[in-house]
Protein backbone atom coordinates (compact mmCIF):
# COMPACT_ATOMS: atom_id res chain seq x y z
CA UNK A 1 0.00 0.00 0.00
CA UNK A 2 1.45 3.33 -1.02
CA UNK A 3 2.13 6.18 1.37
CA UNK A 4 -0.50 8.32 -0.39
CA UNK A 5 -3.21 5.68 0.08
CA UNK A 6 -2.17 5.13 3.71
CA UNK A 7 -2.41 8.84 4.46
CA UNK A 8 -5.79 9.08 2.72
CA UNK A 9 -7.17 6.16 4.73
CA UNK A 10 -5.76 7.66 7.94
CA UNK A 11 -7.50 10.94 7.17
CA UNK A 12 -10.79 9.13 6.49
CA UNK A 13 -10.41 7.29 9.79
CA UNK A 14 -9.81 10.58 11.59
CA UNK A 15 -12.90 12.19 10.05
CA UNK A 16 -15.05 9.15 10.84
CA UNK A 17 -13.79 9.08 14.43
CA UNK A 18 -14.51 12.78 14.93
CA UNK A 19 -18.05 12.41 13.57
CA UNK A 20 -18.73 9.35 15.71
CA UNK A 21 -17.48 10.95 18.94
CA UNK A 22 -19.67 13.22 21.07
CA UNK A 23 -19.59 16.94 20.47
CA UNK A 24 -17.44 17.47 23.59
CA UNK A 25 -13.91 18.83 23.19
CA UNK A 26 -11.50 16.21 21.90
CA UNK A 27 -7.98 15.91 23.21
CA UNK A 28 -5.79 15.10 20.22
CA UNK A 29 -2.09 14.51 20.03
CA UNK A 30 0.26 13.96 17.14
CA UNK A 31 3.76 12.58 16.88
CA UNK A 32 6.52 12.83 14.28
CA UNK A 33 7.40 9.14 14.13
CA UNK A 34 10.23 9.74 11.67
CA UNK A 35 11.97 12.22 13.95
CA UNK A 36 11.75 9.79 16.86
CA UNK A 37 12.82 6.75 14.85
CA UNK A 38 15.81 8.57 13.35
CA UNK A 39 16.90 9.54 16.87
CA UNK A 40 16.80 5.98 18.22
CA UNK A 41 20.28 4.39 18.44
CA UNK A 42 18.78 1.10 17.24
CA UNK A 43 17.73 2.82 14.00
CA UNK A 44 21.34 3.58 13.13
CA UNK A 45 22.22 -0.09 13.64
CA UNK A 46 19.32 -1.14 11.39
CA UNK A 47 20.45 1.27 8.69
CA UNK A 48 24.02 -0.02 8.88
CA UNK A 49 22.85 -3.63 8.56
CA UNK A 50 20.58 -2.73 5.64
CA UNK A 51 23.40 -0.92 3.86
CA UNK A 52 25.76 -3.85 4.38
CA UNK A 53 23.22 -6.30 3.02
CA UNK A 54 22.46 -4.03 0.06
CA UNK A 55 26.16 -3.77 -0.81
CA UNK A 56 26.50 -7.54 -0.63
CA UNK A 57 23.44 -8.02 -2.86
CA UNK A 58 24.79 -5.46 -5.34
CA UNK A 59 28.16 -7.24 -5.48
CA UNK A 60 26.52 -10.58 -6.15
CA UNK A 61 24.25 -9.11 -8.83
CA UNK A 62 27.20 -7.37 -10.45
CA UNK A 63 29.09 -10.66 -10.60
CA UNK A 64 26.11 -12.37 -12.22
CA UNK A 65 25.77 -9.55 -14.78
CA UNK A 66 29.46 -9.67 -15.62
CA UNK A 67 29.24 -13.43 -16.15
CA UNK A 68 26.23 -12.93 -18.44
CA UNK A 69 28.03 -10.22 -20.41
CA UNK A 70 30.95 -12.61 -20.95
CA UNK A 71 28.54 -15.22 -22.28
CA UNK A 72 26.98 -12.66 -24.63
CA UNK A 73 30.39 -11.52 -25.87
CA UNK A 74 31.49 -15.11 -26.40
CA UNK A 75 28.33 -15.81 -28.41
CA UNK A 76 28.85 -12.71 -30.55
CA UNK A 77 32.37 -13.85 -31.35
CA UNK A 78 31.33 -17.40 -32.19
CA UNK A 79 27.93 -16.95 -33.84
CA UNK A 80 29.35 -16.76 -37.35
CA UNK A 81 30.80 -20.27 -36.84
CA UNK A 82 27.46 -21.74 -35.68
CA UNK A 83 24.76 -23.16 -37.90
CA UNK A 84 21.24 -21.73 -37.68
CA UNK A 85 20.01 -24.36 -35.22
CA UNK A 86 22.93 -23.95 -32.83
CA UNK A 87 22.74 -20.14 -33.07
CA UNK A 88 19.00 -20.16 -32.28
CA UNK A 89 19.60 -22.48 -29.32
CA UNK A 90 22.32 -20.21 -27.89
CA UNK A 91 20.08 -17.16 -28.32
CA UNK A 92 17.30 -18.91 -26.40
CA UNK A 93 19.73 -19.81 -23.65
CA UNK A 94 20.93 -16.21 -23.38
CA UNK A 95 17.38 -14.86 -23.32
CA UNK A 96 16.49 -17.34 -20.59
CA UNK A 97 19.59 -16.33 -18.63
CA UNK A 98 18.67 -12.65 -18.96
CA UNK A 99 15.16 -13.35 -17.63
CA UNK A 100 16.66 -15.30 -14.71
CA UNK A 101 18.86 -12.30 -13.88
CA UNK A 102 15.85 -9.98 -13.89
CA UNK A 103 13.89 -12.36 -11.63
CA UNK A 104 16.88 -12.68 -9.33
CA UNK A 105 17.16 -8.88 -9.02
CA UNK A 106 13.43 -8.57 -8.21
CA UNK A 107 13.57 -11.39 -5.65
CA UNK A 108 16.58 -9.79 -3.97
CA UNK A 109 14.75 -6.46 -3.73
CA UNK A 110 11.71 -8.15 -2.19
CA UNK A 111 13.93 -10.03 0.22
CA UNK A 112 15.67 -6.80 1.26
CA UNK A 113 12.33 -5.08 1.92
CA UNK A 114 11.17 -8.07 3.98
CA UNK A 115 14.38 -8.16 6.01
CA UNK A 116 14.18 -4.42 6.63
CA UNK A 117 10.58 -4.71 7.83
CA UNK A 118 11.60 -7.52 10.19
CA UNK A 119 14.50 -5.46 11.58
CA UNK A 120 12.24 -2.40 11.96
CA UNK A 121 9.41 -4.24 13.74
CA UNK A 122 10.97 -4.18 17.26
CA UNK A 123 11.65 -0.44 16.89
CA UNK A 124 8.09 0.25 15.75
CA UNK A 125 6.67 -1.77 18.63
CA UNK A 126 8.90 0.07 21.11
CA UNK A 127 7.83 3.41 19.61
CA UNK A 128 4.15 2.44 19.76
CA UNK A 129 4.52 1.45 23.42
CA UNK A 130 5.92 4.89 24.23
CA UNK A 131 3.13 6.59 22.24
CA UNK A 132 0.50 4.57 24.12
CA UNK A 133 2.03 5.47 27.48
CA UNK A 134 2.28 9.20 26.73
CA UNK A 135 -1.27 9.21 25.31
CA UNK A 136 -2.58 7.59 28.51
CA UNK A 137 -0.61 9.98 30.74
CA UNK A 138 -1.93 13.03 28.90
CA UNK A 139 -5.45 11.57 28.59
CA UNK A 140 -5.55 11.99 24.84
CA UNK A 141 -8.52 10.70 22.85
CA UNK A 142 -6.42 9.94 19.79
CA UNK A 143 -2.88 10.26 18.48
CA UNK A 144 -2.12 10.92 14.82
CA UNK A 145 0.98 10.78 12.69
CA UNK A 146 2.30 14.25 11.94
CA UNK A 147 2.35 13.45 8.22
CA UNK A 148 -1.45 13.37 7.94
CA UNK A 149 -2.04 16.76 9.56
CA UNK A 150 -3.46 19.19 7.03
CA UNK A 151 -3.93 22.05 9.49
CA UNK A 152 -2.98 22.75 13.08
CA UNK A 153 -4.13 25.65 15.24
CA UNK A 154 -0.97 26.23 17.27
CA UNK A 155 -2.91 28.28 19.83
CA UNK A 156 -5.28 25.40 20.54
CA UNK A 157 -4.79 23.58 23.83
CA UNK A 158 -6.71 20.54 22.54
CA UNK A 159 -4.08 19.57 19.96
CA UNK A 160 -0.66 18.66 21.31
CA UNK A 161 2.62 17.74 19.67
CA UNK A 162 3.80 14.85 21.84
CA UNK A 163 6.92 14.04 19.80
CA UNK A 164 9.36 15.24 22.46
CA UNK A 165 7.35 13.53 25.20
CA UNK A 166 7.52 10.23 23.30
CA UNK A 167 11.27 10.67 22.80
CA UNK A 168 11.62 11.37 26.52
CA UNK A 169 9.64 8.24 27.34
CA UNK A 170 12.15 6.30 25.22
CA UNK A 171 15.03 8.01 27.02
CA UNK A 172 16.42 9.65 23.88
CA UNK A 173 17.01 13.18 22.63
CA UNK A 174 15.75 14.15 19.20
CA UNK A 175 18.58 14.48 16.71
CA UNK A 176 16.32 16.32 14.27
CA UNK A 177 13.46 18.74 14.73
CA UNK A 178 9.91 17.39 14.37
CA UNK A 179 8.69 17.91 10.83
CA UNK A 180 12.19 17.86 9.34
CA UNK A 181 12.31 15.47 6.35
CA UNK A 182 14.18 12.19 6.79
CA UNK A 183 15.32 11.08 3.32
CA UNK A 184 17.24 8.12 4.74
CA UNK A 185 14.13 6.61 6.33
CA UNK A 186 12.30 4.14 4.13
CA UNK A 187 8.94 5.73 3.41
CA UNK A 188 7.46 2.29 2.77
CA UNK A 189 8.12 1.07 6.26
CA UNK A 190 4.87 0.11 7.99
CA UNK A 191 3.63 2.72 10.47
CA UNK A 192 3.43 1.89 14.13
CA UNK A 193 0.00 0.73 15.12
CA UNK A 194 -1.79 -0.36 18.27
CA UNK A 195 -4.03 0.74 21.07
CA UNK A 196 -3.94 4.14 22.70
CA UNK A 197 -2.65 5.85 19.58
CA UNK A 198 -5.59 5.81 17.22
CA UNK A 199 -3.70 6.28 14.00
Amino acid sequence: MSNRVTRFLSLLFLLAAMVAMPAQAQEIGYVDQQAVLMSMPEMQKVQQKVQQKMKQQQRELQQQRQQFQKQVKQFQQQQSLLDDSARAERERELQQRQQELQRSAQQRQQQMRKQRREMMQPLLEKLQGAIDKVAAQQELDMVLRREILLYEDETSERVADITRDVAGELGISLTQSPGEPSPTLDQNAPPAGGSGGGQ
